[in-house]
């Protein structure tokens, strides 16, 4: 559609120049004729021309343009009729002292033109093979400057090279610049076909460039009837282009990557809408106005470009079509806005170098003069690093000029900076960029430290006792729980031995004692009895900590909030005597936010949750639990940066040797007791970028 506007545009430009300067030459009549598949368009000049006109091809919309240099438009049509094959009209323009034709198709085609006498012929191919010129009688003809001479001519070189980006390059050494030359893709190879060419026995090679790191797997050269064809075996994802300049012949495969287009600075993946150019010993400098032309870029070339070129580019990207005849001829490119200046590399640099030694010496003689900035949001000391002032006012190692000197008032919050005007307004852009109100973010954190412990403690005491004499009991073990009024049992002489034979009761458990249930057994007469004690406690509990500190703070400035308890503790000084020191046991939260571009907050966090041990000789020890970790969080969005989980299992057992392992009785012979402790902690954290005054409830 652009192509469109740009060709109505140029249509119009020629309708508004009125009556033209009368030039050397005319265009009087185009006509066309179908000669098979071929479309053959004879243009009749009132003169015969100099040289022939110079053409390039548009691939979409599909065109074919040629300049008729120093030509008018005596026709008296701006658009004529074709509609033979594919090609459906051809519109001719005026502008200055050239004319233009425009041959509108269905489809991309190749073309090649012929002088003969004061006609143009155009022999437009529709089979999309190469395209042979033709004279008035349909015969092909030789010498057309787009076609081979008659007669085989050997390529001279054919050499492999790796460019910085790691594209293939084959360079092929023409004989001349009359070689015709066709590159197509068939499939996942490339065919380079060599018209009417020749290709010597140490040419006749499969070259295997695998080991160069490109795209380029083999090429392999080789004689085909009449021409020499090349079968290039790249791999993987790849693209390719081609030009020529003069004799030589430039095949470029390179990696597809993704890399933003910027004009001019060397290799680099090209962009820009593909055309063909063919041009045989041309001015540089009409070159650069066909590429303008097509583009519509305002380009401005030195007068010390100068040369011809020849030049044959296929379906390449019209920003690479321009590097390749600024590198042919060593140009270089300056873009200033919409505008583009083209001029010799050398020309360029020094051009430039006396523009920065003017600066220089207008920066030495210039009258520098004082102004003050008042900071709003910032602090004035703050800029002492920005602007790399020191105490002493100078400023060697920042933006200011040598001349230029900087003073900070703290008190007033003022800058005071003498420099040359244009110092000073780039100082007075840095100061609106970064005296600007930071924006605050409030972060919301819960802190959770849940337990559940279960504990569990069985034990056994056992005693017996027996008469000796009548009124005479020895009792092992304590356990006298007969009944006093039984028969033949006297109490008074009671006697104990070694407390229980067997001692084993269950422990105490969070500072509870343990249940029990006693049973004595004793024989019928009274004389001996057993005594039984089982003692069981079970602990179960389970709690819930839960912290939620919640601060505000500045966009990249770091905030601290703790809670807690300090606990003294006796410290040796140097002297020997002691000290009361202290430390703490708390909450503490130190958190640094990062708003990024896209709304979200990176947070570097410290998370400490303390709490107060067992009491040691030296004082309460100090339970830690540590988080530090930065992490990338949605605005208003939760994320759980820490999950410290802790169990303890522990079965325990004691026993009397050999009784206890007695298979049921052994449980009268031991005590046994059950730990099954589960502690997690879990710290939450919500971020939110305040965009009004919000207060902390």
């Amino acid at each position: 559609m652009q192509k469109i506007q740009r060709t109505c545009a140029f249509i119009y430009l020629v309708m508004m120049c009125g009556a033209a300067t009368a030039q050397e030459n005319a265009i009087q009549s185009i006509t066309a004729n179908q000669q098979g598949s071929n479309v053959v368009v004879k243009v009749a000049l009132k003169n015969p021309p100099s040289k022939a006109p110079i053409g390039f091809s548009i691939t979409n919309p599909a065109r074919i343009a040629l300049d008729f240099a120093g030509t008018a438009n005596a026709t008296g049509k701006g658009v004529q009729d074709i509609g033979l094959g594919d090609v459906r009209n051809v519109n001719v323009v005026q502008a200055g002292d050239r004319s233009r034709l425009v041959f509108n198709l269905t489809r991309t085609l190749n073309y090649a033109t012929v002088i003969d006498g004061n006609t143009v012929i155009v022999t437009i191919d529709g089979t999309g093979g190469v395209a042979t010129a033709v004279n008035a009688a349909g015969l092909p003809v030789a010498n057309a400057q787009t076609y081979a001479g008659a007669g085989s001519q050997a390529l001279r070189d054919i050499d492999f090279r790796r460019g910085n980006n790691g594209e293939g390059r084959i360079v092929v050494d023409l004989p001349n610049n009359q070689i015709a030359v066709d590159v197509r893709q068939q499939g996942k190879k490339l065919e380079v076909d060599f018209m009417k060419a020749t290709l010597p026995d140490v040419l006749r090679r499969r070259l295997d460039v695998a080991d160069f790191g490109t795209p380029v797997n083999l090429v392999t050269t080789q004689q085909q009837g009449e021409n020499v064809r090349m079968t290039i075996e790249p791999k993987g994802a790849w693209e390719h282009s081609a030009y020529q300049s003069d004799t030589q012949l430039v095949i470029e495969v390179k990696p597809l990557k993704e890399e933003p287009n910027k004009l001019g600075l060397g290799v680099r993946d090209y962009r820009g809408e593909k055309l063909s150019l063919n041009f045989q010993n041309v001015e540089v400098r009409a070159v650069l106005q066909v590429i303008a032309d097509f583009t519509g870029l305002n380009i401005i070339t030195s007068d010390t470009v100068s040369g011809n070129l020849t030049l044959r580019l296929k379906d390449v990207p019209w920003d690479q079509a321009l590097d390749i005849v600024m590198q042919a001829k060593g140009l270089d490119m300056r873009k200033n806005g919409s505008v583009i200046w083209i001029a010799p590399r050398d020309e360029l640099l020094t051009k430039e170098k006396l523009e920065l030694e003017q600066r220089a010496q207008i920066a030495e003689l210039e009258p520098v003069r004082t102004e003050t900035f008042q900071l709003n949001y910032q602090k004035a000391e703050s800029f002492k690093q920005v602007f790399g002032i020191d105490n002493s006012g100078g400023g060697s190692r920042s933006i200011l000029s040598k001349r230029g000197s900087a003073v900070v008032d703290p008190r007033t919050n003022q800058l005071f900076i003498t420099d040359i005007p244009s110092k000073l307004e780039e100082i007075r852009a840095l100061v609106l960029k970064t005296d600007v109100a930071s924006r605050q973010v409030m972060i919301e954190a819960r802190i959770v430290e849940a337990d559940d412990k279960f504990s569990s403690s069985l034990g056994v005491k056992l005693g017996f006792g027996l008469q000796r004499g009548r009124n005479n009991i020895l009792e092992v073990g304590g356990q006298q729980n007969a009944d006093a009024s039984a028969p033949g049992l006297n109490l008074t002489n009671l006697q104990t031995v070694n407390g229980n034979a067997v001692n084993l009761p269950a422990s105490p458990l969070n500072g509870n004692t343990p249940g029990s249930v006693a049973l004595t057994l004793f024989n019928a007469a009274a004389t001996r009895f057993i005594g039984l004690e089982l003692s069981a406690l079970e602990a179960d509990g389970k709690g819930k900590i839960i912290s939620s500190p919640r601060v505000i703070t500045a966009d990249q400035l770091k905030a601290l909030i703790e809670q807690g308890t300090e606990l003294p503790y006796q410290q040796a000084t140097s002297s020997g005597a002691t000290s009361v020191s202290f430390r703490k046991a708390n909450l503490r939260l130190e958190v640094t936010p990062q708003i990024t571009p896209d709304g979200n907050v990176i947070l570097d966090v410290d998370v400490n949750k303390d709490s107060v041990g067992v009491e040691t000789r030296s004082g309460f020890a100090i339970d830690t639990k540590h988080v530090k970790t930065q992490v990338l969080i949605d605005n208003g969005g939760t994320v759980v940066i820490g999950g410290i989980f802790q169990q303890t299992e522990r079965d325990s057992v004691s026993k009397v040797p050999f009784f206890g392992d007695i298979p049921v009785l052994g449980n009268l012979f031991k005590t046994t007791g059950r730990t099954n402790d589960k502690t997690e902690l879990l710290i939450f954290l919500t971020p939110k970028i305040l965009n009004d005054k919000v207060s902390i409830r």
